[in-house]
Order: C-alpha cells, then structure tokens, then sequence
C-alpha cells in the first residue's frame, strides 16, 4: 500500500499547450456550455457488476427484491440449491472467469442465470490452490453472488451520493481485457493482416493479436493495431492527451485463466492494458512519449497541467480486480480523485470512473444487443466533476463509446471516429458513437450551475 502512496510526490510532466478545432455541425454541438469541460479524465478500474457494488444503492436498478427480500434465484448445482446474493463483508473476492463464452454462459439466453455455474468452472482447479476458499465451499455459494455497501466501499457510494451514478453502463464489447482496452482508445477490436494497412483489418472480438510469447500468440510477433484510434484524430486536430499508466503488475492474467503468476507492468510495457504502443498512429505521430507513468499524472494535477484526455490504468494490487483488497482499490482511486479536486484544473474538469468488465459477478440486467461485438454485461460508473448533477442517477444506456462520443463532442465539434469522414480508412463494421441506443452523457451535466466544491475523502475511511 505504501509504495503507490509515494506517487503522490513524484514525477516530472512538461505543460502541453494545445489548441481547441473550430465547432462544426455534429451530435454535440447542441450541448450549450460543454466547452466548460477542458479536462476529461477516464479511471478505469477492473472486474466488478454493478450489481456486486451499486446493487443495493437506493433508487438505481438494482438487485430485484420484492417484500424486502431478493428475488433472484441462480441455479447452484454444486449444492442442490438457488444461490442467491448475499452482503458480502469480505475485503477480498475471487470473482468468476469473464471472457467470451462466460459472456454468453452468464446470461444464459436471457436468464441471467449462469454466473455460479461458471464461477466453479472457472476455478475448478481453484480448490487445490485454494482449499479454504467459498468457492469450494457447500454451505454458501461463490462470492460472485455477494454484493457491497457504502459499509465496504464508503467513497464509492459518497460519490454516487453527490455526483452521478450510471446504472446502465456496459462493456463496450461481450469479450475481456483486451478488447475492452482497445474499444475505450478506438471503438473497435480488430486483427490486421498487413503492418501498416488499416484496411486489412479484420474483427475480432476475441483474438485481436495479444502480447509476444503467450499462449494466444506464442511467435512472439509484437502486435501491430492498423486501425484509426482517437488518438489520431485528436493529434490531428491538436487536443492533448496522456495514457498514464501505473508500474507494477498486471491486472489480470494474459491467458484464458483465473490463477497466474505476476506480469511486470508499465508505460514502456505494451499490453493488454496498455496497447496504444502498439498503434500506428501512435508511432506516426510521434506520440509514444504521451503514454507515461502515474508519477507523472499526479505532478500535472498539481500543477495544472492535465492534458485535455487522460486516460488512467492501474497496477495489480490497486485495480479493484480479485484478488486485490477493495480498501487498497478504492484508496487509489480516491487519490486520483484528490489529486485532481485539489487541482488548479479542477474547475474544468469531468472524471469518468468505471470498471472494465464484471469479473464473472452476478448482475441481473440483460445486455443490448448493438452488434456482434456487445454490448457486454452492466459494470458500475460515475462521473465527478464541478458541473456533474448532484445525486443524479443517470438510467440511460451508455457504454464506454459513451466517453468517445463525449471527447469528440467537447473537443472535436462532434467529428467521430468514422471511415467516411475521418481521413483515415478502416473496415469497422460501424460507428458506436452514432448507436441509436447510446445515450449523451452531456446530460449528466448542469453546465449552467455554479461549479460545485472539491469532495476530499480520506484514503481509509472505516471498513465496516
């Protein structure tokens, strides 16, 4: 815990003066005093539902209940019984496996069914390593089906409180890290065939090429993504960025696995978490010293010299991803937070909090069908800023395309990452900023209110 703290007082980061585009005719232009937004700060988190952290927040779409008491019912073969959530006061959970097929197997047709069922396959070999763990256990059921309160993760909740709660985000894509990652930086998983050709680019939603010397690409050929990212079109139009990335450890494993040894992290490190190294773009506008390490992020907050897009990624042990200590996540994120609220930049600032995927936890809201890539299953989010509605549930659908679609508006005159307007070609097999179902997230604003104070919490508050 201490190590990350440290962080507080380093870094070196230079003052990036850029320059706004001229407005033009677009999806955004209509939203009067978005300029106001001069920072947008995107903290992405790891493997949580909403259910298993906003399940119980009163007034959002939570855990259904009828008479005080829930009414879900998950099938648990293991002990000839319905598994059904549960408060779970535990500091550290195992969550279930969350990719693709367990995707399709959670929810089950519909059913929203399937999350214990693929809890136990997931870490079948769990019980060895394990043999204490819930997972194995008869008399309760995985902790995939317990939820937390403002008693386990109290900032989360005070956020909620006094900012905006989204509880209707989804996953970009019904897939893992990877392609989650990918989607938040360019609206699409792609594999390319050809270095340098975007138009050679294929979909994939689970095998885009992943890092050298791991099972799904064990040639060692380093990644090469051909397809157009926002960061081009915002070096294009000379809005400033940053990928600021915590050193450390992975998130996640590499593989398609639960248990695996640690994986050194950092922003000279292209990964899973870390892939605009691996971008064209990235490369041809000499842009690789814009992914850069934490230390730096917290020296441009104090400074005020937050680029205009940050997009924040965390090491191991304070991601939120199982088994990680919630208090060690959340003490992270409230430092981020912190940091900015006590900048000179927070006047003009929109922090964009959220957790990349579900983690295999239970969560009862259907996912919408956009195309053959996603929607994935519902994760928590908020959004924090000066001009953020006060205590606002927002119940539209949003996905992470949500925050693309914001950047461009606020930053770009509402140009999208689009093959036919954005100078730079690819296949994609559509615009997801442009979804008919994608809700505006300048609505969770009140552009016209007087900016609203910091909100400092502590790092530890009382774990309950």
């Amino acid at each position: 815990m201490g190590r990350w703290l440290i962080l507080l007082g380093l870094a070196t980061s230079a003052l990036v003066v850029s320059q706004r585009p001229k407005a033009v005719a677009g999806p955004g232009a209509a939203h009067t005093g978005i300029e106001k937004i001069r920072h947008v700060i995107v903290v992405m988190q790891e493997n949580r539902s909403f259910d298993s952290y906003f399940g119980t927040y009163p007034g959002a779409d939570g855990i259904p209940r009828r008479n005080g008491h829930f009414t879900v019912c998950v099938p648990d073969a293991f002990r000839h019984v319905c598994g059904r959530p549960y408060h779970d006061r535990s500091n550290r959970n195992q969550g279930g496996p969350h990719e693709y097929l367990d995707t399709v197997r959670d929810v089950s047709g519909g059913k929203m069914n399937g999350f214990i069922r693929e809890a136990r396959r997931g870490l079948k070999k769990g019980c060895k390593a394990f043999p204490k763990s819930q997972l194995c256990s008869k008399r309760r059921p995985p902790d995939v089906m317990g939820y937390h309160d403002a008693r386990e993760i109290p900032n989360y909740w005070a956020y909620a409180h006094h900012f905006v709660l989204q509880d209707h985000m989804f996953e970009p894509n019904s897939s893992a890290s990877l392609a989650t990652h990918l989607f938040m930086v360019s609206e699409w998983s792609a594999r390319c065939r050809r270095k340098g050709d975007p138009m050679s680019c294929v979909n994939a939603l689970e095998n885009p090429l992943a890092p050298p010397h791991t099972k799904q690409n064990p040639t060692g050929r380093r990644p090469d993504y051909a397809w157009t990212d926002l960061t081009y079109l915002m070096h294009r139009h000379h809005v400033s960025w940053r990928y600021y990335v915590f050193t450390g450890t992975q998130p996640d494993c590499t593989e398609d696995e639960m248990i695996c040894g640690s994986v050194p992290q950092s922003a000279r490190t292209p990964g899973i978490w870390n892939p605009l190294p691996w971008f064209d773009t990235v490369h041809q506008d000499r842009q690789l010293a814009d992914v850069t390490t934490m230390r730096h992020f917290f020296r441009d907050a104090r400074m005020g010299a937050l680029p205009e897009v940050s997009w924040l990624i965390p090491s191991d042990p304070v991601s939120d991803h199982p088994p990680s200590k919630l208090t060690k996540g959340q003490a992270y994120v409230t430092s981020v937070i912190n940091a900015v609220m006590r900048s000179p930049d927070w006047k003009s600032s929109a922090i964009f909090l959220a957790w990349d995927d579900w983690g295999g936890f239970y969560d009862h809201v259907v996912p919408p069908a956009v195309d053959h890539n996603g929607y994935g299953l519902r994760v928590p989010a908020l959004v924090i800023s000066p001009y953020a509605r006060r205590g606002y549930i927002d119940h539209q659908v949003l996905s992470f395309d949500a925050y693309a679609k914001f950047i461009e508006d606020d930053f770009l005159g509402g140009r999208r990452l689009d093959p036919a307007t954005d100078g730079r070609p690819d296949p994609r097999p559509d615009v997801r900023e442009n979804e008919a179902v994608l809700g505006d997230l300048a609505l969770d604003f009140a552009f016209a209110q007087k900016p609203r104070p910091p909100l400092l919490l502590p790092l530890r508050p009382p774990f309950r």
